[in-house]
């Protein structure tokens, strides 16, 4: 009997943006795999499923048990944040996989897309991305900070927006600073800036501020924000952050 894999992304966390191809996956799977507080987003719709929750800092653990588990026979779904191949579990299951020699058939593997934190973001702050944007991640515990910098360098300098994920956290204090240093060498300290927090959630927190105030500890900024830094072309008007996508007005 071959077993049946899903990497599903569960959106922001409101029930309402779980898209309908995840909330299948997630009622086809008899077990279900996933950091603690990503399973408490679906606990209420789970209540058969044999649930083995997890915490941060384990994730090839987790991995490791969704493939133990449907290499068994079994229907499994590894939930993440967000969409699962954006900074989710897609990576470190299919590196279990790798490891392992996965055939690419036995178990069957389907990724399941969700709406993404950067996403989220953009949706709240108004249309930030209308141009060409990036995501980075200031989080240096797998990435060496020198080729975090080196992206940093180079989506500041081809004036790209961009959305930084895990800002900070209370170990990484300096990230997020040294990464407003690099920007403002390439564009004005008013240049506007999204800050979003526990997008669509009931602490949500949205702020638009601008590069250079982004030091300031009253924004609140931690591992549970998107900030998104406009581009050379991005202004804010009533309140939303708009890059503009080149399109003239006809009169």
């Amino acid at each position: 009997m071959s077993g049946k894999l899903y990497l599903v992304g569960l959106g922001p966390g409101d029930a309402a943006h779980l898209t309908p191809a995840a909330a299948a996956a997630i009622a086809d799977s008899g077990q279900l795999v996933g950091y603690r507080f990503y399973i408490e987003q679906v606990a209420g719709d789970v209540s058969d499923q044999v649930i083995h929750a997890m915490e941060l800092g384990q994730e090839l653990e987790r991995a490791a048990l969704a493939v133990d588990i449907a290499y068994a026979g079994h229907t499994v779904s590894v939930v993440s944040s967000g969409d699962a191949g954006i900074y989710g579990m897609a990576g470190p299951v299919f590196r279990v996989l790798t490891d392992r020699g996965w055939d690419g058939i036995a178990p069957a593997v389907e990724t399941v897309p969700g709406v993404s934190a950067l996403q989220s973001a953009a949706a709240l702050l108004g249309s930030p991305l209308m141009q060409d944007f990036c995501a980075i991640s200031l989080s240096d515990l797998l990435t060496p900070w020198e080729q975090i910098v080196r992206r940093l360098q180079a989506a500041a300098a081809g004036d790209f927006v961009a959305a930084l994920y895990n800002p900070r956290s209370r170990r990484r204090i300096r990230h997020l600073d040294e990464a407003r240093r690099i920007f403002l060498e390439h564009r004005p300290a008013s240049t506007p800036v999204g800050i979003v927090r526990h997008a669509y959630r009931p602490e949500q927190a949205v702020t638009i501020a601008d590069l250079g105030g982004l030091d300031d500890p009253a924004l609140g900024v931690d591992m549970f924000t998107t900030v998104v830094i406009g581009n050379t072309n991005t202004y804010v008007h009533q309140g939303r952050m708009v890059t503009p996508r080149g399109y003239e007005a006809k009169q």
